[in-house]
């Protein structure tokens, strides 16, 4: 955990935060200070996630949620508005992928993949931005991927939900900039999770998800004047 808590009194909203990357932005905004709405699938890793927060004295809730479903965004905000009050800081972390051939894919693959990747960071996106605007302030910050700039076989789904993220979200940040709310994406190479299989990688030389934290401390922690759009992260070594 970190030790200055520059974000004290500040309240986050992080999605896909049971394991992976979304696990360690949460320690990571909960080091620096701030009150924590951690959302994904599984209420019980939520559960115990939670309990590692509140060991270390972080002020957290979980919210079991289908960020796919506009209803379970809806009670996601409300509860994190009750529990904490308004919402400074969002992470859009939840992803799924699907890899294999186009041709071998099916309709079902397509929606669950775009529905969980872009549809439900435009809703939770909308569903704060209001609130942000009213307050003139705020950080929505969106793990999108390389894979949002990089094709390779096998990831024609997967691609276009992060190229669609990217676009989406260079809209997001020109809609709300003049209210001094900051839209930035993160764009990590393979990183060390079980997202997704890494046959043949050296996993000690891929990203590690606290590299990613690193860059949200960053982008939460960077001086009001500007704002940091876009970050492309490659390990220093290939896998």
């Amino acid at each position: 955990m970190a030790k200055e808590k520059t974000l004290e009194g500040k309240v986050a909203v992080v999605t896909g935060a049971s394991r992976g990357i979304g696990l360690a932005i949460s320690r990571k905004l909960g080091g620096l200070g701030a009150k924590l709405s951690l959302c994904a699938r599984s209420a019980d890793k939520l559960q115990n996630v939670a309990n590692e927060m509140k060991s270390a004295g972080v002020e957290v809730i979980i919210v079991a949620a289908d960020v796919s479903s506009g209803d379970d965004i809806l009670s996601l905000v409300e509860e994190t508005k009750q529990a904490f009050g308004a919402i400074d800081i969002l992470v859009n972390n939840a992803g799924i992928g699907y890899f294999g051939p186009f041709y071998e894919a099916n309709e079902s693959n397509w929606d669950s993949v775009l529905d969980t990747n872009l549809k439900s960071v435009f809703l939770l996106s909308k569903a704060v931005a209001k609130g942000m605007i009213e307050r003139r302030g705020g950080h929505i910050i969106n793990i999108a991927s390389l894979a949002g700039k990089n094709a390779f076989a096998g990831g024609a789904i997967y691609c276009a939900s992060k190229w669609g993220l990217l676009g989406m979200t260079e809209c997001m940040a020109e809609d709300l900039r003049a209210y001094g709310i900051r839209v930035s994406a993160i764009c990590p190479g393979t990183v060390a999770t079980d997202f997704s299989p890494h046959v043949g990688k050296d996993a000690s030389k891929m990203l590690q998800p606290e590299d990613i934290a690193h860059v949200v401390e960053s982008i939460v922690t960077q001086a009001p004047q500007s704002f940091i759009s876009e970050v492309l992260l490659r390990p220093t070594q290939k896998p």
